[in-house]
């Protein structure tokens, strides 16, 4: 299993400024893009966010900070309820079945009850930490992560489009993410001529071990059809020689097989086809040497796997050797450890479509061409949510490929929106190669900030890692929203800089992207022609190729450009988000959203609380070990002559008197106090608001907290920096 993010690029202070030749009139500009279909998968449900909900709790975020309850959401929002608080949505669809993503505190677990217009009904869905915080701490930069979780229940009733459907936390305190609300069709019948696993003696309450009766079933039934009726299959260890047979269940509510290894082969004559059941498993961490995967290996040539719902697995399909011609559709692939699919060498004619992946612990979707190149292959029209490690769709390597019409959103952490590149990991390694078609993808809050290179990662990210690219890299009608730093970025990810070369950017909507919408750091060369963009952050284009002198990164306009011809002139700092923005006036909080780091923090309140803007989520420091410090990193140096400090606004919160100093730098190293330490009364009764005069031009404030009579830890909700 591969790693991410363990690279070394690294910039230093000397970083070389390389102009920027953006020559109108190049190259021949084209036609504004044809319109094209929405991105993403077709799917059986609608989904709700609960931040739009109405709610007794407390919504929380945005946040982009890895690690972080909020960050890890979809639309990087989220509700929080406490035992008792109700979320309520209003049904958008007729509906008898719901999916909730959410998550509880670790070691937790209880359930939420479910009404629908007022009435409680029979059923509830279980929540549980069993399978989240995940941590993998061989890969560099890695935090505790997978925070999130999904359950799943059938109603008892149907639900119309407007009825209101409330979730109320039940012993447990819950974060909720997401409400997919679907209409399930009743349980199929048996195919004529199939042999169910029953005949062979599979128990489909759940309790004895199927396996057996799994294998009797298939081997008998070669040439024709495996039949899993309604109930619940729980097999133990993984199924071989399947080939020549389709494996189909009366749908993927009904037909559930219990299992974290279903099939495990390294050959195939291929012809199988699996479809409409679930398999859902047991894996509780990522142990990357062990196959605990739906499929791991081949299928063989000229098969298909549709209809399936895979969770709670490390990966879903890890597909090697032979798979020519395979047909992934139509699929759930929800809560994986790691990869959600990864075609891992030789695959050849792959299509990969119209499937939907949410709460990936590595990629969602991969190529990788070790041992042999694939050739050929597609990701098309999916809908990837949250991978919260690494990329949604990652292409390492291989000839011919095509990314087209997906919809990405919500990374985290060590990756892109999509990323090309040709790091390899492992070798032998098949380089980009041929045509790299990457056409009407929509990427919504897609990148992150990289722990390991403590700088970010674009939206959409071509990475010449480990040789340069001599692919033909074809980017086409994209749309980037609200990406939280740049909207594409050309990097030589091993900080040797090789040259990410031969690309196009043909036809762009950028909208609102953190920092710039070009991100440029190795040497080579790429062509943008009617790339609009709106609400840029700092500037349009940030080129400085690492290492210093390693060669200059050429961007040709190709015309039709607009909203980004401003260039970010100190390579010697990253952009920050809104760095660009306008002189900030006296009533702008300059804290808000900005890096946050301590010197300690407990379980899930981490620095960034501090400066989400929401008061009721707060930084909790290290318990019983001061003194402790927050620093926030305002992005510029700032003359700042107000601090405000909060804590939650509820009378829960009994007053309490930190003491406390404010320390400031310029340079994030060298700091001087600005107010010495003093006590600060936080009071309910006042708003729990504290606020500090300070006489400074710093970039970095340092809250230096050395005692606090209601807890033993420094506590903060808000951090607030002002001009005056």
């Amino acid at each position: 299993m591969h790693t991410h993010g363990s690279g070394t690029l690294r910039r230093g202070p000397a970083a070389l400024a390389t102009a920027v030749a953006l020559a109108a009139g190049t190259l021949v500009a084209l036609a504004p893009a044809p319109a094209h279909a929405a991105a993403g998968a077709t799917l059986p449900f609608t989904s709700v966010e609960a931040e739009s909900a109405t709610t007794t709790g407390t919504r929380i975020g945005p946040d982009t900070t890895q690690g972080t309850l909020a960050s890890e959401a979809s639309g990087r929002q989220a509700v929080r309820l406490n035992a008792g608080q109700r979320v309520e949505f209003t049904a958008p669809r007729a509906a008898n079945a719901l999916t909730v993503a959410y998550s509880v505190p670790d070691g937790q677990s209880g359930t939420l009850a479910v009404y629908v217009n007022g009435q409680r009904l029979a059923r509830t869905l279980p929540v549980t930490s069993k399978y989240s915080y995940v941590d993998t701490p061989w890969i560099a930069g890695s935090r505790t992560h997978h925070l999130y979780d999904n359950t799943r229940a059938l109603l008892g009733q149907d639900v119309r489009a407007g009825d209101t459907v409330a979730l109320e936390a039940t012993g447990v305190q819950v974060t909720v993410d997401v409400a997919d609300f679907e209409q399930v069709a009743a349980a199929t019948g048996k195919p004529s001529g199939a042999v169910s696993v029953t005949d062979k003696g599979a128990d489909p309450s759940g309790q004895g071990d199927s396996t057996q009766a799994f294998r009797e079933a298939i081997a008998a039934a070669r040439g024709g059809t495996v039949w899993i009726p309604p109930g619940e299959f729980r097999i133990t260890s993984s199924l071989s020689g399947v080939e020549n047979v389709t494996v189909r269940g009366a749908g993927a509510w009904h037909s559930v097989v219990r299992g974290s290894r279903f099939i495990d082969q390294s050959a195939s004559s291929g012809n199988v086809h699996l479809r409409d059941f679930a398999v859902i498993g047991e894996v509780t961490e990522r142990v990357d040497s062990s196959p605990d995967n739906f499929v791991n290996g081949t299928l063989g040539p000229n098969s298909s796997v549709s209809g399936m719902w895979l969770q709670h697995l490390k990966v879903g399909l890890w597909l090697t050797g032979n798979n020519d011609n395979l047909v992934v559709e139509d699929n759930r692939i929800l809560d994986t450890t790691a990869d959600g699919l990864n075609l891992n060498g030789n695959a050849r004619g792959v299509k990969v479509r119209n499937n939907f992946l949410r709460n990936q612990g590595d990629d969602a979707l991969a190529m990788w061409s070790l041992y042999a190149p694939d050739t050929a292959s597609s990701f098309e029209n999916n809908t990837i949510s949250q991978p919260n490690l690494a990329n949604g769709i990652a292409i390492y390597g291989g000839t011919d490929i095509t990314v087209r019409g997906n919809l990405i959103s919500d990374t985290n952490a060590l990756g892109s929106g999509i990323a090309i590149s040709n790091q390899k990991f492992l070798d032998p390694f098949s380089p980009l190669a041929g045509t790299i078609t990457v056409d009407g993808n929509t990427l919504v809050r897609t990148g992150a900030m990289n722990p390991n290179w403590s700088h970010p990662m674009g939206a959409l990210r071509v990475d010449s890692y480990d040789s340069a690219i001599e692919a033909q890299v074809r980017i086409s009608n994209t749309t980037i929203t609200d990406s939280p730093y740049s909207a594409f970025e050309f990097v030589s990810g091993g900080g040797r800089g090789y040259a990410a070369k031969n690309i196009t950017v043909d036809g762009a909507t950028v909208r609102a992207t953190g920092t710039v919408v070009v991100q440029a750091e190795s040497p080579g060369a790429a062509t943008l022609r009617n790339v609009t963009a709106t609400g840029v952050g700092a500037a349009g284009i940030y080129n400085c190729p690492y290492p210093s002198g390693s060669g200059a990164f050429v961007l040709t306009d190709g015309g039709g450009n607009s909203g980004w011809n401003s260039t970010w002139s100190d390579c010697s700092t990253w952009p920050q988000p809104g760095q660009g923005n306008p002189d900030p006036g006296p009533d702008r909080n300059l804290a808000l959203g900005r890096p946050a780091t301590a010197t300690g923090s407990q379980d899930v309140y981490t620095p960034g609380k501090a400066v989400d803007g929401d008061a009721n989520s707060y930084w909790e420091s290290a318990n019983n070990a001061f003194p402790q410090a927050l620093t926030v990193d305002l992005g510029s140096a700032q003359p700042v002559r107000r601090l405000v400090l909060k804590l939650p606004p509820q009378s829960v919160w009994q007053a309490r008197t930190q003491t406390l100093s404010v320390q400031g730098s310029t340079d994030g190293s060298a700091y001087s106090t600005l107010v010495a330490s003093k006590e600060y009364r936080f009071d309910p009764a006042s708003g729990n608001t504290v606020t500090i005069p300070v006489n400074g031009t710093v970039r970095h404030l340092r809250l230096h907290v050395t005692g606090n009579t209601g807890w033993p830890a420094a506590q903060f909700s808000e951090v607030e920096a002002y001009l005056s």
